[in-house]
């Protein structure tokens, strides 16, 4: 393994982070701050309580994990997406790196990033709101696991992607409604029992809950089947990384 590399393009996305601290890391903050301050005002003052938890508390774990789902998509693709445009990818491809490590350098970078910018908000919520974390470690657990499949589903959305268009098309189309739709203000069991069972095939909607359940221990979905399916969607993005591989699919041709 070679750890030099890894570093070497772990610290370069890193540093890009640091060069535009104004997009990467105050736009997300000040953006979930807005839906703290109108939902709050709107909603919140009408709907005192869900299921024993002040609506503004509520709804935080999913505007954090709305912010991280976004924030590791977006970092994941771009950070390889622009050695392609640009066409430094090829250097990095020549070089004595496997893409193992290209992967875990990307990667790792993408879901640092995330997290930092999630841990941010959570400290940014408690301005807000009166936050409880009945289980810490689930939280950083889900929170982490979570990170690292997005970011690598923003790793193969920057592969697959030809030009700016397509490279955007998934985080901003595709993203925020299975998000919003996902449990993020609300919880599903309020719906009527069609709309429920609908619900539960928005794969977002298995990730809100279990992150909620760390806070709250409420969920609209069983802790241990929340749990199950992010393990199911890292597995999917593994398994398409490792055919991407072996095959070098939009990058070596």
């Amino acid at each position: 393994m070679n750890f030099e590399a890894i570093k070497s393009i772990y610290y370069f996305e890193m540093n890009r982070t640091r060069r535009t601290m104004l997009q990467s890391v105050v736009s997300p903050v000040v953006s979930t701050s807005l839906y703290f301050i109108v939902f709050g005002a709107a909603i919140g003052s009408r709907l005192q309580q869900i299921d024993g938890v002040s609506y503004g508390a509520f709804i935080t774990p999913g505007l954090i994990m709305l912010t991280l789902i976004t924030q590791c998509i977006s970092n994941g693709s771009t950070g390889i997406y622009f050695p392609k445009f640009v066409g430094t990818i090829y250097e990095i491809l020549s070089a004595p790196v496997a893409m193992t490590e290209i992967l875990l350098g990307y990667v790792g970078a993408a879901a640092t990033k995330g997290m930092m910018i999630g841990f941010i908000i959570l400290a940014t919520s408690a301005l807000f709101v009166d936050l409880h974390i009945e289980h810490p470690v689930m939280m950083v657990v889900f929170m982490a696991l979570t990170a690292v499949t997005f970011s690598m589903a923003g790793f193969i959305i920057g592969i697959w992607a030809k030009n700016f268009e397509q490279l955007s098309m998934v985080p901003m189309l595709v993203v925020p409604p299975l998000t919003f739709l996902g449990g993020t203000f609300y919880s599903v069991s309020v719906l009527p029992p069609f709309w429920q069972t609908v619900s539960h095939l928005n794969p977002v909607l298995y990730l809100v809950s279990g992150f909620r359940w760390s806070f709250y221990g409420i969920a609209d979905v069983a802790p241990t089947i929340s749990f199950a399916m992010i393990l199911v969607f890292l597995g999917i993005c593994l398994g398409f990384l490792s055919w991407v591989f072996k095959t070098g699919y939009k990058l070596r041709n």
